[in-house]
């Protein structure tokens, strides 16, 4: 009877050993019960106890990788169920400006890491198969927030990005794109300039529509932020701030500088927003194709049809700017 008491204490008693109401425990794929051992000591107030019930229920040989949610006061027959159950990463990102960084983004909340992730998604016969490129394959990622599992190999994690890149461009968007010349690849680069061009949602279709125009017109995209993302990238300095565009920087050689270069640069400067992506698959007509920084409307811009009136504009703003001292 007594037996029988202590039995039933050691099953039913809470046994964690944190203050905190819950944590998450993360085990690697391939480990072994010695590594879990390792991993839930921590947490665990008598691990005797805890190893008794795991045994009594076969844990110990079906070990689990994944992430798992212990809480406060559970008993040991919670914290072995808990260790069956992988409990999903809510994995959300956008305003990411290159697929390195996005790896980094990625690595640093599933267990598969930068490098492992880079590779995945730069594999030759992956672009190959899929229609990309090494420049352009950051157009794949569509900003959003996915349940996807802690251990989620870096090949997996890749092939979802690409289901959920089918995924969001149906045959609706895509007969879209192409109504502007346009194919879902090239569609996401001219998005990531729209997004870097203006953070005001209601305005970017309108922004979108001045780059088709200078499109369909032969004209250069002059767009400032394809020239800043050049500068970083010669720099190799992502960190850097840049405010101002130089004159002499317009004249920089890069695939990326749509100042020398006529049409869409190589890949996206930055990951578009699905706001950024609609409002070049539904873009304002208009008969714009000029536009500069509003200096009466912060975070706004003034467009014109006309090269004498953007010059007004122009120089509106370049006094402003000189006025405030920005040189960079």
């Amino acid at each position: 009877m007594i037996y029988g008491f202590i039995l039933i204490n050691k099953i039913f008693s809470a046994n964690t050993k944190f203050e905190e109401k819950e944590v998450f425990v993360h085990v690697p794929t391939d480990a072994t019960y010695n590594d879990v051992k390792k991993i839930l000591e921590p947490y665990i107030k008598n691990y005797s106890d805890f190893e008794m019930v795991a045994e009594k229920r076969s844990y110990p040989e079906n070990v689990k990788s994944g992430r798992f949610l212990l809480k406060k006061d559970m008993n040991n027959i919670d914290l072995v169920r808990a260790m069956r159950s992988n409990v999903p990463v809510k994995l959300a990102f956008n305003n990411q400006e290159r697929l390195e960084n996005f790896a980094g983004r990625v690595g640093s909340e599933i267990e598969a890491d930068s490098l492992s992730l880079m590779k995945a998604i730069k594999d030759s016969t992956f672009l190959k198969a899929n229609g990309f490129n090494e420049e352009n394959v950051f157009a794949m990622f569509i900003p959003n927030t996915y349940e996807i599992y802690w251990n989620t190999s870096a090949v997996k994690f890749r092939d979802k990005m690409i289901k959920e890149y089918n995924n969001f461009w149906t045959q609706e968007r895509i007969n879209k794109a192409e109504k502007e010349g346009l194919t879902p690849v090239q569609a996401s680069i001219l998005a990531s300039i729209v997004h870097k061009e203006s953070v005001k949602r209601d305005e970017r279709p309108r922004i979108a529509g001045v780059y088709l125009n200078r499109l369909r017109l032969g004209m250069p995209l002059q767009a400032d932020p394809t020239v800043i993302y050049a500068l970083k990238l010669k720099d190799n300095d992502f960190d850097q701030v840049i405010k101002r565009v130089l004159y002499n920087d317009l004249l920089m050689k890069s695939p990326y500088n749509t100042y020398v270069n006529v049409g869409l640069p190589p890949g996206p400067i930055a990951m578009p927003d699905i706001t950024a992506l609609e409002a070049v698959l539904n873009p304002e007509k208009h008969d714009y194709i000029y536009f500069c920084a509003s200096i009466d409307r912060f975070g706004y811009h003034e467009f014109a049809s006309t090269y004498e009136q953007h010059t007004v504009n122009a120089k509106k703003y370049s006094a402003w700017i000189a006025s405030k001292g920005v040189t960079r």
